[in-house]
């Protein structure tokens, strides 16, 4: 049967790469140089938009290599019993394509993943296969990240993490019931226990390096992994004690949240409309309290309401802070910096930019005001030279003083 024109294979199998967050896009403005001014793109099949550490924003080419699958996820797009139109490249055409986007300046790295061909060892070889031809045959510098199949070989798992920057597992789910109920092909001791060996792969790494210096590299951008929310009935609260473990237990760098989105003809096990996005975003602020902010992952649960849910309406910290009335207010001028880091509306930077100020200084309000977008919400949290909540902070109303209230979206604003 012979194969459609790259272009068309590219388009499906971009738009089928789109659901895996681990890789979010941006916001940026579209941009292109397709009228011969100017060189590179911020937009076109398959370019998505990723931030390093530093800030910087980095563009990469995000594809499938196939989305032909053996397994029969209920909740995926591309599941063996899905009626999709079907699509596959070769390892080589990958390549290709990285190195034609990369010389047009469009993508400084790849994204690859991949539906499971044949087996799950035959599709890991062939995704092994692009990162090592890109990096030996090409000496390509750019960026990799290899979504890797846990069924697959240890053996081949450890060759993905010496050609790839970054290499993920997802975990797909946050209870072992909902994965065993939705993906009845997949295992959740064998998922964690390729991310494990990984873990341990890394680590070695790392240790090595500090003794030898022509000692390979292993993922040097360590590992992240993915978990879909609202396909099962798992709470908030069980999701932020699950991603706690991973991080715990095998040092990832990333845990990434994809609200779950309903496919065609859908299996009847799963929901008939997806979660809020909100519900997404506010996993990622309870994700960054635990990461940044000092926060133990049983004072994030302790946020959500009686059914486990975060709230809506008001961010994570907002609904501790509430709920532990008892440890506000926080003098700027005197208080720890752990104690800063609770207070709803202070950012790292914030907190450090006080930290240095007060040593110089007290802390007026009006010099709060300019490091945050609002003071609105960080007044009945604070005391400062010029400012004392005095019963502000114990108002019964005070959430709804508090929460951003509801407005509908103009059409044509």
């Amino acid at each position: 049967m012979a194969q459609a024109p790259v272009l068309d294979r590219l388009k499906i199998l971009a738009d089928a790469a789109k659901y895996d967050a681990s890789c979010a896009s941006s916001g940026t403005a579209k941009r292109n140089s397709r009228d011969g001014k100017g060189i590179g793109s911020t937009e076109g099949m398959g370019i998505c938009h990723a931030y390093a550490p530093d800030g910087r924003c980095i563009s990469l080419l995000k594809l499938l290599l196939t989305n032909h699958c053996i397994f029969d996820c209920h909740y995926c797009i591309n599941r063996k019993s899905s009626n999709v139109v079907r699509a596959r490249f070769t390892p080589q055409e990958v390549v290709d394509l990285t190195l034609s986007f990369y010389r047009r300046n469009y993508i400084e790295g790849l994204f690859l993943s991949s539906g499971i061909v044949k087996s799950s060892n035959h599709t890991m070889e062939q995704l092994i296969e692009v990162a090592r031809i890109l990096r030996e045959e090409h000496d390509f510098r750019g960026y990799i990240h290899l979504k890797t199949i846990p069924e697959a070989d240890p053996e081949l798992m450890a060759q993905a993490g010496l050609w790839a920057d970054r290499v993920s597992i997802n975990v797909e789910l946050p209870t072992d019931a909902g994965l065993s109920r939705l993906a009845p092909d997949k295992s959740a001791p064998q998922i964690e226990g390729a991310m494990g060996n990984l873990s341990h792969a890394i680590a070695d790494a790392k240790d090595a390096q500090k003794h030898f210096r022509r000692a390979p590299r292993f993922a040097p951008a360590g590992q992240s992994t993915q978990m879909i929310v609202g396909a099962d009935g798992a709470s908030d609260a069980q999701i932020v004690g699950k991603a706690s473990t991973l991080y715990d237990r095998f040092g990832l760098r990333r845990v990434y949240y994809s609200a779950f989105s309903p496919i065609p003809e859908a299996s009847a096990v799963l929901p008939l409309k997806r979660p809020p996005l909100l519900r997404e975003h506010r996993l990622y602020q309870s994700d960054w309290l635990m990461r940044f902010y000092g926060f133990a992952p049983a004072e994030v649960q302790q946020a959500a309401e009686p059914d486990g849910m975060l709230p809506l309406d008001i961010d994570p910290k907002l609904a501790w802070a509430l709920k532990f009335r008892g440890r506000f207010p926080v003098d700027l001028n005197r208080a720890p910096r752990e104690d800063l880091l609770r207070v709803p509306g202070l950012g790292t930077k914030a907190v450090s930019a006080i930290l240095a100020a007060r040593r110089h200084r007290t802390i007026r309000l009006d010099d709060v005001a300019r490091l945050t977008v609002s003071i609105k919400k960080m007044r009945p949290f604070i005391v400062t030279v010029d400012w004392r909540p005095t019963l502000l902070t114990d108002r019964l109303d005070l959430r709804a003083r508090l929460a951003v209230p509801a407005k509908q979206m103009e059409l044509f604003a």
